[in-house]
């Protein structure tokens, strides 16, 4: 078993985008940082969310006014640093006679486009359903009127993977598939011993201060040896999710009020499919084999067949994911209801902080990592310095306006003569201004290697395994992009055994301090 010599400020266990946003975040205050997560990163709860940077309208019935403030101010703070993997979206909330009232529609979007600073993002507009192409999907005479309002569309996978880019771009060390065994504190530090899931390889760091970033797995990680009885409590939540053949032609999300009291979304998805979600139910079993099952896929359906005028079925849908989400249990009687604000527990056993994290949500990821380092300011030595910085300094590929992402697809275009618009839109989305460091000096189709099918090329995949921690066809096509919706079986398994005979190990620099 090696141990590393060195002393890390910073052990964090957990890759989804509370670990990784934290990793950056504390690297960037000059911290040194290492981070393990025994799967690939985002393969969580961080993977499986509904893509959307939004401040949360329903939390307000709730009085979670605190979180839906911080979370409309991210909104337009996270479009800014990462303008090309966040983009603005418009949806349309139909009023419903039998439900919530309009002017409490009214007074909550009212307060929505008020409290969280606003700036760039459009204001809420009233719709005339029988005017407006918005109401033509929709049941003919049954809605007439809507509201109209911004939030933001996330590639969820991407932000967490991006995080941990810029981590290991300042000097953290990130190791995927490397689970935490056992954790015990002796002599004023934390000692975690990890396992390769892949080679079986054992290792152990220590560090001065140790985050437990497990989402679903929280409790857990606390019980390998960590010497510490939680008081809080995580209540798993599943939320599922349909994909099916794009619905409309309008680029304009809905929000479905239903008539048990929750909502879902429909939204344009990938450009050609539209996604509906997310189902709110009380979960108990392994998180790691959560699947939408068939009442979840009847509900989503039913639920927008209440509105669109071509009925959505189960046989329409294309594809389904599901994730746990991992609330801090505050005794709500219904999941719908639970907080899904963030909850810290700092136990210090022997004097050796170890912060715990329960719940929180994608668009407030960032100020979790502010606050989480601010717990643990008086046991870092660098917690202060260069405050609020990861909301100013753009993610990998970000360095650009955040009305720019046209003009680089376009240079891209001029660059890449070769690249189809579609092809030059999807690097452009998923990579910005690093699509250019991906393409490198390519001069032809032929120059980016063998092609898989659906713009994938060598080219790509060996940039997303040596600079993005990818190891799987699944890693690749369902988390760096969402390429296996056009791909085919037979296509991903090509995928799985090109890379098995191309083995493509991290460079050195990966492995030695994660830059590139």
């Amino acid at each position: 078993m090696r141990l590393l010599e060195r002393i890390f400020d910073l052990a964090i266990i957990g890759g989804g985008v509370n670990g990784c946003g934290i990793a950056r975040d504390a690297v960037g205050r000059g911290n040194t940082v290492f981070l393990c997560e025994m799967n690939d990163l985002a393969s969580g709860t961080s993977s499986w969310s509904t893509k959307l940077v939004h401040g949360g309208l329903r939390y307000l019935e709730y009085y979670e006014f605190r979180l839906v403030r911080e979370a409309l101010i991210e909104r337009e703070i996270l479009w800014g640093v990462a303008p090309h993997i966040i983009r603005p979206l418009r949806f349309v909330l139909p009023h419903h006679a039998g439900l919530r009232p309009a002017w409490l529609l009214r007074l909550g979007l009212f307060l929505y486009d008020h409290i969280g600073g606003r700036h760039l993002l459009p204001a809420t507009r009233s719709v005339d359903l029988t005017k407006d192409e918005v109401g033509r999907p929709l049941i003919p005479n049954r809605y007439s009127r809507a509201f109209e309002y911004s939030d933001c569309f996330v590639d969820d996978a991407r932000l967490v993977v991006l995080n941990a880019r810029d981590a290991a771009d300042k000097g953290a060390e990130i190791r995927t598939r490397t689970r935490a065994t056992e954790i015990r504190q002796s002599d004023g530090v934390w000692t975690v011993s990890m396992v390769d899931t892949i080679t079986g390889a054992r290792s152990t760091i220590r560090a001065r201060a140790l985050i437990n970033a497990g989402g679903p797995w929280v409790e857990d990680v606390l019980g390998r040896g960590a010497g510490v009885n939680a008081k809080a409590k995580v209540r798993l939540v599943q939320g599922s999710h349909i994909v099916v053949k794009k619905l409309y032609d309008h680029d304009r999300a809905y929000m479905f009020q239903n008539a048990d009291g929750r909502i879902i979304f429909v939204i344009p998805y990938q450009d050609d499919f539209t996604l509906i979600g997310t189902t709110d139910r009380d979960y108990d079993g392994d998180p790691a084999k959560v699947k939408a099952t068939p009442e979840e896929i009847q509900y989503l359906c039913t639920a927008a067949s209440e509105y669109l005028a071509k009925p959505v079925k189960p046989e329409d849908v294309v594809w389904t994911y599901s994730g746990v989400r991992p609330l801090y249990d505050d005794g709500a009687s219904e999941a719908k209801a639970a907080t899904r604000d963030y909850v810290f527990e700092l136990d210090t056993p022997g004097g050796v902080p170890l912060l715990s994290i329960y719940g929180g949500k994608i668009t407030t990821y960032r100020r979790l990592a502010e606050e989480a380092l601010e717990r643990l300011a008086p046991y870092l030595r660098s917690a202060k310095a260069r405050e609020g910085w990861t909301g100013k300094w753009p993610l990998p590929g970000g360095d650009m306006d955040v009305s720019a992402i046209d003009t680089l697809i376009a240079d891209l275009q001029r660059g890449y003569p070769f690249l189809t618009v579609e092809h030059a839109r999807r690097l452009a989305r998923a990579y910005g201004t690093r699509a250019i460091k991906l393409l490198g000096d390519a001069k032809s189709a032929a120059d980016l290697g063998q092609s898989f099918g659906a713009t994938l090329t060598e080219r790509e995949v060996r940039y997303l395994m040596n600079n993005e921690w990818a190891v799987t066809a699944e890693d690749i096509v369902w988390r760096r992009s969402k390429l296996g919706l056009r791909l085919s079986a037979d296509q991903i398994a090509a995928l799985d055994d090109w890379i098995a005979s191309h083995a493509v190990s991290q460079s050195p620099l990966l492995e030695a301090g994660g830059r590139s």
